[in-house]
């Protein structure tokens, strides 16, 4: 039988993620109570769960006390009811990294508790064959980050690693397309760190994941995160030959070039074509799109002399998360003065490894005849090998 109890909670009403991400299937706050001759609560949850997550903490515990309360990552959807559970159980001992220490302390002016720090390296015996082994995890996407490994059942507690948007029994199938919207929106800027960390659990026998959002990961279903962790933190496409064309357009002639130029690159055999309105399209869902593909073509409308907000937000926020490795079109528009490419490309020239390639087309109002030529040759530039 497992000495991991599951703990967690679905938030089903949470609409918008950290204030910015649409979850339109909710998501999950998961935490473990970990037996031994002592027990220990691994993790809390958001506030909004608190009630139901102090009612679990006191089923699994069962009239007992629990000695140890393990915090993996300080953000508040893992540790917004610290205090709450430290007002309950005063004598438990919090082990944590030092910096998490400091940052428990910033979230909770005034609060008293017994702290055990831990660190690379770091040993938390509970006795009964049952000892958790700590490996820093720094910047995965805070600074503070523990990783912990339960060596007799083979079980890695990846902290933010591994999540994902959903609830915790979500349909398996969406586990990449949601892990990986989560991964590059959240953690996407730190994939040196997150490639530190995968070669540190190398070395660990692991045969179960037990992160903090989403499901457990064993078996094949944590052979193949693995694999797309390492893919992703090394910036590589999945599809290098996959085509994104993501428009911003303010009355929907930019959109109908767009629109006439996937349908270029399907007839010229592009083995796939997304297409993304980035004015009706949540950001984070281009984001991800972007990461997985090869080959981007962006076009976009002219707008106070600069670039159509929708564009610069999904531009800005891809140099923001690390994007590299790409190859990059542009189309843009404008009535009297266009702007939008030399603003496109100032934004690509400040990510790493971007090819920009020609011809740039140029829209006046709304896509002429003279203007398939010139779409015609883009494709042909996207599409070399």
């Amino acid at each position: 039988m497992s000495k991991i109890k599951y703990l967690g909670c679905d938030d089903t009403d949470i609409d918008i993620f950290e204030s910015q991400y649409p979850v339109p299937e909710g998501v999950c706050y998961n935490s473990y109570l970990l037996e031994g001759a002592k027990l220990a609560i691994l993790d809390t949850v958001d506030p909004r769960c608190s009630n139901e997550w102090m009612d679990k903490v006191k089923l699994a515990l069962n009239g007992r006390k629990p000695d140890y309360l393990v915090i993996h990552h300080m953000e508040p959807d893992h540790s917004g009811t610290i205090r709450t559970f430290v007002n309950k159980y005063p004598n438990v001992t919090i082990a944590c990294s030092a910096m998490a220490q400091k940052y428990m302390l910033q979230f909770n002016e005034g609060m008293k508790a017994n702290f055990e720090i831990m660190q690379e390296g770091s040993h938390l015996d509970l006795g009964n064959g049952v000892t958790l082994d700590f490996v820093t995890a720094p910047m995965v996407h805070w600074p503070e980050v523990l990783m912990s490994y339960f060596a007799e059942e083979k079980t890695l507690f990846a902290a933010d690693g591994f999540g994902k948007f959903g609830v915790y029994d979500s349909e398996p199938g969406n586990w990449i397309r949601d892990a990986r919207r989560y991964y590059f929106n959240i953690c996407g800027k730190y994939g040196s760190n997150v490639a530190a960390v995968l070669k540190k659990a190398s070395a660990l026998d692991i045969a179960r994941i037990c992160p903090l959002h989403g499901p457990v990961l064993d078996g094949e279903k944590m052979t193949v995160a693995i694999d797309y962790y390492a893919k992703w933190s090394a910036y590589e496409p999945e599809a290098p030959d996959a085509v994104l064309v993501a428009y911003a357009s303010i009355h929907g002639n930019t959109g109908r070039a767009a629109k006439y130029f996937a349908e270029i690159l399907k007839k010229k055999g592009a083995s796939e074509v997304v297409v993304i309105d980035l004015a009706r399209t949540d950001v984070s869902y281009a984001v991800s799109e972007a990461f997985r593909v090869g080959k981007v073509v962006v076009a976009a409308a002219t707008y106070d002399a600069g670039l159509f907000p929708p564009m610069h937000n999904f531009l800005y926020k891809l140099s923001i998360k690390g994007y590299q490795n790409r190859r990059f079109g542009m189309i843009e528009n404008g009535t009297w003065a266009p702007a939008a490419a030399k603003c496109m490309r100032t934004l690509l020239e400040g990510m790493k490894n971007i090819e920009i390639t020609e011809p740039v087309v140029t829209l006046r109002s709304a896509m002429q005849k003279a203007d398939e030529e010139n779409l015609t040759c883009l494709a042909d530039a996207i599409l070399k090998r």
